[in-house]
């Protein structure tokens, strides 16, 4: 089976670490990626670089990015300034998000989810030319109200569905979930709206991530986020764990007989460069906040 993967080191990777990484080695670990086969890669987030400084450079980061590869660079944006921000720079795949639990919507984006869900239904038809999917943050934990009801989350989904959103992405942002409970969830979205199409967003807090996919895969799922080298967070998410690693990702689905379309040895130079960057990147502020 074909599956296809986004690899989200540049955002997600990058937002929690305690270094500022260079616009250059940004690009150069993106030539690396799309060099080993990733076709999509998600490259930045259009989001208050005073809350989040490891993504002050996304306008710089989406302009100097390699033409004429055949690449899709993705960005983030949670509210309307995002967006414009976002669109100005030359995006045209833009990730809208909004959080399943309203302390983790509250603290990660500064209103409700029915507030958040409102403001994006705007902005989202202000920008008709531009190709938008969702993001649903602690679609199945949360680390202040616990286990998200499925319903509530379907509620969610449609709120995007009605935006004429169809590719959902459900993200457990703890990585804790246990795979039963999650895929319970995941059935219950895709019963009630089987026409959209879903892609998980896995942390691997108890490396079960793994197990997750292969129960995705045999529910119909084929697309999944994943970070080199396992980076990432949620800086507004206590406790939660780095991203399934691509590497090991692509390894287990290559195990499996599935096809990626990505070469591992190639790969591994883009973790090797990931890894370095981080390693020797300047540590930032003290007094600096981070977000998202």
């Amino acid at each position: 089976m074909q599956i296809h993967i986004t690899d989200v080191f540049l955002r997600d990777g990058l937002q929690d670490e305690n270094v500022i990484v260079s616009t250059g080695d940004k690009l150069a670990i993106a030539e690396a990626l799309v060099a080993s086969g990733v076709k999509r890669l998600e490259v930045a987030s259009f989001v208050n670089p005073a809350r989040v400084p490891q993504m002050g450079d996304a306008d710089a980061v989406l302009t100097g990015l390699p033409t004429g590869t055949g690449a899709t660079f993705t960005s983030l944006a949670l509210n309307g300034k995002g967006i414009v921000r976002a669109v100005a720079a030359g995006a045209t795949h833009i990730q809208v998000v909004t959080s399943a639990s309203q302390t983790h919507s509250t603290a990660n984006a500064g209103s409700s989810i029915e507030q958040a869900l409102e403001s994006l239904a705007a902005d989202v038809a202000a920008h008709p030319g531009i190709n938008f999917f969702a993001g649903i943050s602690t679609a199945f934990t949360c680390p202040f109200e616990g286990e998200i009801d499925s319903g509530h989350l379907l509620r969610v989904v449609r709120a995007f569905k009605a935006m004429g959103i169809t590719q959902i992405g459900l993200a457990d942002t703890l990585g804790t979930t246990p795979t039963e409970r999650l895929m319970q969830s995941v059935r219950h979205v895709q019963d009630a709206e089987p026409e959209l199409t879903y892609y998980l967003h896995l942390h691997n807090a108890h490396g079960q991530a793994l197990a997750t996919i292969d129960a995705a895969i045999a529910a119909g799922i084929t697309r999944f986020d994943s970070a080199l080298g396992g980076y990432g967070g949620c800086p507004f998410a206590p406790g939660a764990a780095g991203n399934l690693a691509t590497e090991e990702l692509v390894a287990h689905l290559h195990a499996a007989g599935h096809e990626t379309g990505i070469d591992e040895a190639g790969l591994y130079r883009a973790v090797r460069l990931g890894r370095d960057a981080v390693s020797n990147s300047p540590a930032l502020p003290v007094n600096a906040l981070t977000g998202h």
